[in-house]
């Protein structure tokens, strides 16, 4: 089993099931109600506008101005990436560069050919269709797509059994941009219909600051070099987090202080928050105390480990682990969950001499 594509028949990850207390936590890359509210405010318009992605950028831009040049449609275009990272606003920058309307939709709502058949047959000559989370439509739809994206044609069948007939129904061109979490679950036949592909990057964190000054910016919020940098730091590499971290910062800052966001005023915000230096919030650190002091560092089997944190084993594998992984703070292995000695730095703690060079069990007989 790949570690990482736990998913249900639709595609749909545990991350994107959840529901209750660990569905709310600050430091979640998928937006709630209020994250897609402020975004639509501070969404960049253009692609001078846009911060970070520089590759995506600048070939982006050869697209969309060769595109503008031939006067034709831009290629289908497929993003791919984490969420949070941008590809929903890449989308509306596509449509806003090319000078057309914009039809946004989702793969969930697309369950049948004929959900896919209304919304091909009434675009616009040159609209972009944003398809988000393509890879959970159904299959029917998805073949139907091939022929929409390749030929601007669809069939549409009319009739059940032998007398069933299909009607070719003639498309405008347009753009398709489909974005995805898990490009891994597209088939070939649909990726290669994609005349751009690009693959968005997690932010270093002077990206982040520059993300967090424009938003502090629009946002009519004050905020010094340092205190965006001690956000920028806590951010996972990602702007949704970076401006979701500044909006409860700023609250804080208004309460507590003077309104002005400073290192020591973002440190103190961020801690009530419970997010620390590196990010981490109460599930990461659960997961990292229980595998440090009940499991000894690990190895330790995911079911065990989840239950020791409280909580189901999905939430642990795709919500928790993947930051912890890519910090470098936990290892999958085939025995199990292994801590890295950055996770006992990180605590405080020290490892046991079995992970320090000791002789480990053989220390028990003397030898």
């Amino acid at each position: 089993m790949n570690w990482d594509d736990t998913t249900d028949p639709t595609g749909t990850s545990a991350a994107e099931r959840l529901v209750g207390p660990a569905a709310e936590r600050l430091v979640d890359s998928v937006a709630d109600r209020e994250d897609q509210a402020v975004e639509a405010a501070l969404r960049p318009k253009d692609l001078g506008e846009f911060i970070g992605q520089e590759k995506v950028r600048e070939q982006l831009d050869l697209v969309l101005r060769a595109a503008r040049a031939r006067g034709a449609t831009a290629d289908h275009v497929l993003l791919s990436g984490a969420p949070g990272l941008g590809k929903t606003t890449l989308s509306m920058i596509i449509a806003a560069e090319m000078e057309a309307p914009i039809r946004i939709t989702s793969g969930p709502a697309i369950q049948h050919a004929g959900d896919l058949a209304a919304i091909l047959s009434s675009l616009q000559e040159g609209e972009v269709l944003f398809l988000d989370e393509i890879h959970r439509m159904s299959r029917p739809a998805e073949e139907m797509l091939y022929m929409a994206m390749e030929d601007f044609r669809v069939d549409v069948i009319v009739g059940k059994g032998p007398g069933a007939t299909a009607i070719p129904l003639e498309l405008p061109p347009f753009t398709l941009v489909g974005a995805t979490t898990r490009a891994g679950l597209l088939p070939p036949p649909l990726r290669d219909r994609f005349g751009f592909t690009a693959h968005m990057e997690f932010y270093e964190p002077a990206e982040l600051e520059r993300v967090i000054h424009r938003s502090a910016h629009l946002l009519e919020v004050e905020v010094v070099p340092e205190g965006a940098a001690e956000i920028a730091g806590r951010s996972r590499g990602t702007p949704r987090i970076a401006n979701r971290l500044l909006r409860r910062v700023r609250d804080y800052a208004q309460v507590k202080a003077d309104g002005l966001i400073t290192k020591d005023i973002a440190a103190a915000a961020l801690a009530v928050y419970e997010v620390d230096e590196r990010g981490l919030d109460r599930l990461d650190r659960g997961v990292l105390e229980a595998l440090l002091k009940l499991f000894g560092g690990g190895p330790v089997g995911l079911s065990t480990l989840a239950v020791a944190v409280g909580e189901e084993r999905e939430t642990v594998e795709e919500v928790a682990e993947p930051f912890l992984v890519r910090e470098g703070l936990l290892a999958r292995t085939p025995r199990g969950r292994v801590a890295t000695p950055a996770a006992w730095a990180h605590l405080g703690l020290t490892p046991p001499r079995s992970q320090t060079g000791g002789k480990g069990q053989q220390d028990l007989f003397g030898a």
